[in-house]
């Protein structure tokens, strides 16, 4: 019988990603830097899209939280929204969208490229200083178990993997961005417990802590994965093998851990 070759699947997945974080750069230079990062968020929206089940529609807009009968507050506008088409939009347009709290499914934010730097506006540090102002909604930033995927994904990231800013900037986040994809290799993804894990935890934290992972070429395609797995109603436990296919697990592939 045919095998199937998962990890060079996923891995594809990863360079079509990869791929395209230069393609417009490289035709229009220094002009419409914005339009380079749109193209590079309609690209991931698609790939969503494919992915995702029917009721789960991805766009991009703001979100609403009603705070008194007769007031209520708007988000800053996220790259990537998912959310649950069975509620009604309050507005929508094409891709973009205005939807209350309860609808969202995941947020994901954009960036074209992120540094390793704590002061710069594409620092990791800043960037996730901004995200954190989604506290504002209790519901879309629950860090329980009820919590909802939150990621930030980087097409270039300028930095090393055993960088003291990303030990800082996760600290800050404290588990507000519970999945992070910076450059298509290192994969940073937030624990409420260590239950399960192998290779267990060689720290002394076993709750509320982040796990950094060098996956050569394959940290988009497990970012993807993870926002799949937690945001569909389904069980899907019998495709983990395409999904997540290093073998031992990607907890083979763990850097460190962070304690919060």
């Amino acid at each position: 019988m045919p095998t199937v070759n998962t990890l060079a699947f996923q891995r594809s997945v990863n360079r079509e990603l990869d791929t395209i974080k230069n393609r417009v750069r490289d035709l229009i230079g220094n002009a419409n830097w914005g339009d380079d990062g749109r193209y590079k968020e309609e690209k991931f929206k698609s790939i969503l899209r494919e992915k995702l089940p029917a009721y789960l529609s991805v766009g991009t807009g703001f979100i609403s939280n009603q705070i008194s009968p007769t007031e209520s507050i708007v988000s800053k506008q996220i790259d990537i929204l998912v959310y649950n088409n069975n509620i009604s939009p309050l507005f929508k347009e094409g891709d973009f969208v205005i939807v209350m709290q309860n609808s969202v499914k995941a947020i994901v934010e954009v960036k074209s490229k992120a540094s390793s730097n704590r002061t710069h506006k594409n620092g990791l540090y800043k960037i996730v200083e901004n995200f954190n102002s989604i506290t504002r909604f209790p519901n879309v930033a629950r860090t329980d178990n009820n919590r909802i995927f939150r990621g930030l994904i980087s097409f270039d990231y300028q930095g090393r993997v055993n960088s003291s800013v990303i030990d800082d900037s996760v600290r800050l986040s404290s588990g507000i961005i519970n999945h992070f994809s910076l450059g298509g290799n290192i994969f940073i993804r937030h624990w409420l417990d260590g239950i399960g894990l192998h290779p267990p935890l060689e720290s002394d934290c076993s709750a509320n802590f982040y796990n950094v992972y060098e996956l050569e070429e394959l940290s988009h395609a497990y970012f993807i994965s993870n926002l799949i797995h937690m945001t569909t109603f389904e069980d899907l436990t019998d495709r983990y093998f395409m999904d997540f296919p290093i073998e031992g697990s990607k907890e083979t592939k763990r850097n460190r851990t962070i304690c919060l």
